[in-house]
């Protein structure tokens, strides 16, 4: 360039003025493509971000459920042996009721009877403990459930994202519509998770 208004362009300046122009979202239609899908990449995955953590937290929520209701399986187990020897007890106390004189059989029977009313108070125990067993298997079900959708979400939108490098890339329009289709479908997967479906 000279003083006097007379420019002399080397052979890659042009080049450099249209990616200045793009760059700054000149009129280039690469560069409001580059801008709106640099914009909806950020917006992405903070999204997937935010669903990637739901899904971990999901799947610890699983594990101490699972957790949980093989605690209560055991103590339901526990109260079982603990209703079988009382059951044990109880036909050892019938069969020396049965072999007993006549006046050692009133003492038996308030043996037989309390192992009765022993053995009715543990199986409600046992039965109690068992239903709570089944309910935290199914809470832990259900947030495995959860996290299944928050890792499809997540995946559907890291998707999402290599498509918008390949846009950026290739400047094909239609894979800019392609990024925001999955987009949409990890958002609707998300919901779901977020709605417990």
């Amino acid at each position: 360039m000279s003083g006097h208004g007379f420019h002399v362009h080397g052979p890659h300046d042009h080049e450099l003025e249209h990616a200045a122009q793009a760059a700054h979202g000149g009129h280039e239609a690469g560069g409001g493509m580059t801008s709106q899908i640099a914009m909806a990449t950020a917006i992405i995955a903070t999204v997937g971000a935010l669903f990637s953590y739901m899904g971990g937290a999901t799947q610890a929520n699983a594990g101490l459920y699972k957790n949980n209701a093989a605690i209560k399986k055991t103590e339901a187990a526990n109260q079982w042996s603990y209703f079988q020897s009382k059951s044990t007890k109880q036909s050892l106390a019938e069969f020396a009721r049965d072999l007993a004189p006549d006046d050692k059989r009133v003492a038996y029977q308030a043996r037989i009877d309390r192992y009765e009313k022993e053995k009715d108070e543990i199986k409600l125990s046992a039965e109690k403990l068992e239903a709570e067993s089944h309910e935290w298997d199914k809470s832990s079900d259900e947030q495995m459930h959860q996290h299944h959708r928050w890792a499809q979400a997540t995946t559907v939108l890291q998707v999402s994202i290599a498509l918008a490098a390949i846009a950026l890339l290739t400047r094909k329009k239609w894979l800019e519509y392609a990024m925001f289709a999955l987009a949409g479908v990890g958002l609707m997967l998300g919901g779901l998770a977020a709605l417990h479906i």
